[in-house]
């Protein structure tokens, strides 16, 4: 029953209110505004795993063009603990500390400042881990490494978490994995082989008791679903240990009239074969991605190239 106590207890977070938006020019005095314009619109379009804020700006460029300017930054973005379905703003997520093998990124992101308010024209990004196996074994024997999402030792943290979160008979729908957010692994003398994963559940449409196949169910509208982030561990040797979760409210709690039925929404990648740990090319459609490490959730390019056509 802990699984159900944790759930239910977990703090329920609101959205905090976001600055306004500083007035983003061709001038110097306008790079902290354009870096943070850049920010908003990564994390914006960034709608898998963590959230990001800015490490610092490593450089900018100004080219002056007819009636406006072309920004060009060079941003130092650092992974935070807040997976994207969580409602907290990103400038208020808690950064991972390098012993818990941190993630960083290396952008370059193009505004155009004309007429009117200043655009994002274009992103991209190589995300890494902050430090390599090999550096954090010199750093922190003990510490444990990230493995890919798509592993054998993700899934079954996967469906432990699935299966006891669907054992609260108090939810009003199943739930769903959404998604893998990470997967770590570590030797400990005491107990062996130790694995844990983060893992995102989504609300479905099905209610408790309903005799559908679980995996068959499909989910709710993004605003109109709970969503939890779980926390799962085993060991080779003592098995698993307590499913922890956070719920994450629907951001439209408007209830339905009287007779009208949930709304269907498409999942926003139409590319998804199913709700979990994809490989990268359902991810980001981009042949210069190839080598993402299979253990990180890579920032996108944007504008989001279309995906390849598929082979007849």
């Amino acid at each position: 029953m802990k699984i159900i106590l944790v759930l239910l207890s977990s703090a329920v977070l609101l959205c905090s209110a976001a600055p306004a938006f500083e007035l983003v020019t061709c001038s110097e005095n306008s790079h902290a505004a354009a870096a943070r314009l850049a920010m908003h619109h990564i994390n914006a379009h960034h709608d898998h795993g963590y959230k990001l804020r800015l490490g610092k700006t490593q450089g900018i460029k100004v080219v002056t063009v007819n009636g406006g300017c072309d920004v060009e930054l060079h941003l130092k973005l650092l992974e935070t603990k807040c997976h994207v379905v969580n409602p907290r703003h990103f400038e208020d997520c808690e950064i991972r500390e390098e012993h818990e093998r941190a993630v960083m990124a290396d952008c370059t992101v193009k505004i155009t400042v004309k007429m009117g308010p200043a655009k994002v024209t274009k992103y991209e990004c190589e995300t890494r881990q902050v430090k390599t196996d090999l550096e954090m074994m010199v750093m922190c024997p003990g510490c444990p490494q990230l493995i890919a999402l798509d592993s054998l030792e993700g899934g079954r943290s996967v469906d432990e978490v699935v299966n006891k979160v669907n054992q609260n008979t108090t939810n009003k729908h199943y739930y769903i994995l959404h998604e893998t957010g990470r997967v770590e692994s570590a030797y400990l003398m005491s107990v062996g082989m130790m694995y844990s994963a983060e893992v995102v559940l989504v609300e479905t449409r099905c209610p408790m008791g309903s005799r559908i196949a679980i995996e068959a169910c499909e989910p709710l509208c993004p605003d109109r679903a709970h969503h939890a982030l779980c926390h799962s561990s085993y060991s080779t040797t003592l098995g698993f240990e307590p499913v922890k979760c956070e719920l994450y409210p629907p951001s439209n709690v408007v209830a339905l009239a009287a007779g009208e039925k949930e709304p269907v929404c498409s999942p926003p990648d139409q590319e998804r074969e199913h709700h979990g740990a994809h490989p990268i090319s359902h991810i980001c459609h981009s042949s210069n991605m190839i080598n993402v490490d299979p253990a990180l959730h890579p920032i996108c390019p944007w504008p989001h190239p279309k995906p390849d056509p598929k082979p007849h």
